[in-house]
């Protein structure tokens, strides 16, 4: 007994397998007996059956995450470097038609941008000048992926390897550069502290009042302090007031020897 298909199956299989669903990121590039029509999308999709062929092509932005590369900087240091590059299509067709698979390439032409982008600055740039590599490379990728319809917004270095080596030099210049500035700092406040000393004897020198009073000031913060024992210091103006004294004295002896 000889099975005969309804026709009816037929034209409802044929029906179901003619008709596509694109979301709204997405677009279908249409081929007809192996020629391009368009991009159609999104919705509702009516294909030919066995005579269209529909290619789904994703608009969303894609991820794509550029493998560990070692790279020699201009100075000669041995580093791995790793990115992230964020792109979209913008032309399913060109996507499609242009390259084989532009996610491959894609990849292929941000590890080899990458290293050569990365190797034509030194360590100190790569290391303090990140957006600008950033843009480097993104304008690069950018400009060989706009053939195949493919917009590169967005690329950012995420790790950069440093050998031990360098990481204990790097550490060490850290130190020796927190050093100096402590010694800068505090060369700064022996300066200040001079001039300030330098203001103060120039108005005790025009004021001598004004040393009796901090005289009398450290002799009361002295005896604050709860000592058993009190070292007072005598100022020299004491001395000055004692040595006409003392030039009298022996005036009167030598007057007396006289007499004698």
């Amino acid at each position: 007994m000889t099975f005969i298909i309804p026709p009816v199956l037929i034209i409802l299989f044929l029906l179901i397998t003619s008709l596509k669903v694109l979301n709204e990121y997405e677009r279908g590039v249409i081929f007809r007996l192996g020629r391009v029509i368009n991009a159609k999308g999104p919705g509702l999709i009516i294909l030919i059956p066995v005579v269209d062929r529909m290619v789904r092509v994703s608009l969303r932005i894609l991820t794509l995450d550029v493998p560990h590369q070692d790279v020699i900087t201009r100075d000669n240091v041995s580093v791995k470097v790793n990115a992230v590059v964020y792109f979209r299509v913008i032309d399913p067709t060109k996507a499609i038609l242009e390259v084989e698979d532009f996610m491959f390439a894609t990849s292929q032409l941000a590890q080899t941008t990458l290293r050569s982008v990365c190797g034509g600055v030194e360590l100190d740039e790569l290391l303090s000048k990140r957006d600008k590599v950033n843009s480097e490379i993104q304008e690069i990728l950018d400009a060989h992926t706009d053939p195949w319809g493919i917009k590169v917004s967005t690329v950012e270095l995420k790790y950069i390897d440093l050998p031990q080596e360098m990481q204990r030099a790097m550490a060490k210049q850290a130190e020796a550069e927190r050093e100096r500035r402590a010694k800068v700092i505090n060369a700064q406040g022996e300066y200040q502290a001079a001039g300030k000393l330098s203001e103060a004897a120039s108005i005790i020198s025009t004021h001598p009042e004004a040393l009796q009073l901090r005289y009398l000031q450290t002799l009361r913060e002295m005896s604050a302090e709860g000592k058993s024992s009190t070292i007072i210091p005598l100022p020299l103006d004491l001395f000055k007031m004692l040595a006409p004294l003392s030039g009298r004295g022996e005036a009167i002896d030598k007057n007396d020897e006289s007499n004698k």
